[in-house]
């Protein structure tokens, strides 16, 4: 702190008491269209549902929010930028230790464990946004945007690992593979339950350990499948 700083006069404490309020009326705020947002999409949601989940009035919704867009654009901007940053991080520190020897199984571990692991380990919150973008990821328009905005970033460094793990497939097979990897990866975050009901109990759609597990190696599997053997893929064999 610099000696100006020192010399400043306080805020009188009522404007920090109402900054603090105006904070954590947001957050509720936030957190209720999240659950909202992932129970019933965003078509399913009006602000007074908002409102009524908070236990306030939908003037104080529209005070802090333009509106229902507006309130949804704030949702994925509290999350989707963190998922990101700890993605590309990952897949950073995955190819500094690798080197030249990066591998699919090990790229596709660096590009999805960070959400899985917040899946395994954190709140009821991160486990609705990631039903949210299951539902954006599956949307053509407003889903698409909001996927390409936030993720592009992470799906292009993806990209250039697995070029790098498999420099004789071509481009346009690469973005096969993750396309059909991506629509795995938010099928598993929208925890439908139905695979609960298919395997009679054997199998939970909210059990992330196992996902984690097994999904890695699974798409890599494909990956690999249709990059060393494209003359079998286009006969369907």
């Amino acid at each position: 702190m610099t000696s100006t700083d020192q010399t400043k006069p306080e805020r009188p404490p009522v404007r920090n008491h109402k900054a603090r309020v105006r904070e954590q009326s947001i957050e509720r705020i936030l957190d209720a269209a999240e659950q909202l947002f992932a129970e019933f999409g965003y078509h399913g949601v009006t602000l007074k549902d908002v409102a009524a989940r908070v236990g306030v009035s939908s003037t104080l919704i529209h005070y802090h929010f333009a509106g229902k867009e507006s309130l949804y654009e704030a949702v994925w901007a509290r999350r989707a930028p963190l998922s990101a940053r700890n993605r590309l991080e990952a897949m950073r520190r995955y190819a500094e230790t690798v080197g030249d020897n990066v591998t699919v199984e090990g790229a596709l571990h660096a590009w999805i464990d960070t959400d899985l692991d917040v899946q395994i380990h954190d709140t009821e919150q991160w486990v609705a946004f990631g039903k949210i973008s299951a539902q954006a990821n599956s949307a053509a328009g407003w889903g698409a945007e909001k996927m390409s905005k936030y993720f592009n970033p992470v799906v292009l460094a993806l990209i250039d690992l697995l070029k790098k793990a498999m420099p004789d497939c071509d481009e346009e097979t690469i973005f096969w593979g993750y396309h059909f990897v991506s629509g795995a990866m938010t099928h598993n975050m929208a925890r439908t339950g139905r695979l609960d009901d298919l395997s009679h109990g054997l199998c939970s759609s909210n059990d992330f350990v196992s996902i984690r597990r097994h999904m890695a190696r699974f798409m890599a599997a494909g990956f690999t499948a249709i990059c060393q053997c494209p003359e079998k893929a286009d006969a369907g064999l």
